[in-house]
């Protein structure tokens, strides 16, 4: 672990993780996660990840698959306890295709002794942001 990440608020670490993802550097990303970490993604039908080894499969699966892709923070929230809610739009274009393909998501990041432990990623902004102050309550 980095020395910045060390002393980084939870918005600035999860503000280098979007960094990372939209650089293709997938080892910088898996390397903010933990042994035990947990990417959620199966409200959209792709499954849960666990360990680094699983998240790296699946970020180089999905993210592999496109030409190219971008992901935009539209809002960002700390809601304590290490919880962090954002809603982000990934703008991507698979090989072959004639257009972008435009993804609006709710992720929720914990944090835990400046690793991330859980992505949640919700297609309902409403859901995702009722469950990420759920959890910075249970977490208090």
């Amino acid at each position: 672990m980095s020395e910045e990440s060390t002393t980084s608020s939870p918005i600035e670490q999860t503000r280098r993780a979007y960094r990372y993802l939209n650089s293709g550097d997938f080892d910088a990303l898996t390397g903010m996660f933990g042994a035990s970490s947990v990417w959620d993604v199966s409200r959209w039908g792709l499954g849960v990840h666990r360990g680094v080894k699983g998240i790296r499969t699946f970020l180089d699966d999905w993210f592999g698959s496109l030409a190219e892709y971008q992901v935009e923070i539209e809002e960002i929230r700390d809601l304590g306890n290490g919880v962090v809610f954002v809603v982000v739009e990934q703008t991507a274009y698979r090989p072959a295709s004639r257009g972008p393909l435009r993804v609006r998501s709710a992720p929720v990041f914990v944090w835990t002794d400046n690793a991330i432990t859980q992505v949640t990623v919700y297609p309902n902004f409403d859901e995702g942001r009722a469950a990420a102050g759920r959890l910075a309550e249970s977490r208090g």
